[in-house]
């Protein structure tokens, strides 16, 4: 199994900008997925989760500005960020909870990251 995001780059502040993560292998079933950031000098943190329902969460810093999405089909989630600002420049990073087999037994992947640079 693996993630591979996609989308990153460098934007100015109030600018968009859309990062994807595709799930590949062998895979049953997803579960959760989600983005977290890790800052320079900083520890990573959750930004925003999508269950298999579609429920989701995000991280008081990105209410209102990010949106998590998912395409079941494609085995694939999406962050929107909108009205990005300086302090939202870091390496974002996929997570899902995959399972291979119809028992429940699931793993925890993380893609490779992928940058993004917020200038002011």
């Amino acid at each position: 199994v693996q993630l591979q995001a996609f989308g990153g780059g460098l934007v100015q502040a109030g600018g968009s900008l859309r990062v994807s993560c595709a799930a590949s292998g062998s895979i049953f079933r997803i579960d959760a997925m989600g983005w977290y950031r890790q800052a320079p000098g900083k520890q990573r943190e959750l930004v925003a989760i999508i269950t298999s329902c579609g429920t989701t969460n995000y991280a008081d810093s990105v209410k209102g500005r990010f949106t998590i999405s998912r395409d079941n089909a494609k085995n694939t989630v999406y962050l929107q960020m909108n009205s990005l600002k300086p302090e939202d420049t870091a390496v974002y990073y996929c997570n899902a909870g995959i399972s291979q087999d119809p028992f429940g037994n699931y793993d925890y992947y993380w893609g490779q990251g992928t940058l993004v640079t917020v200038s002011s």
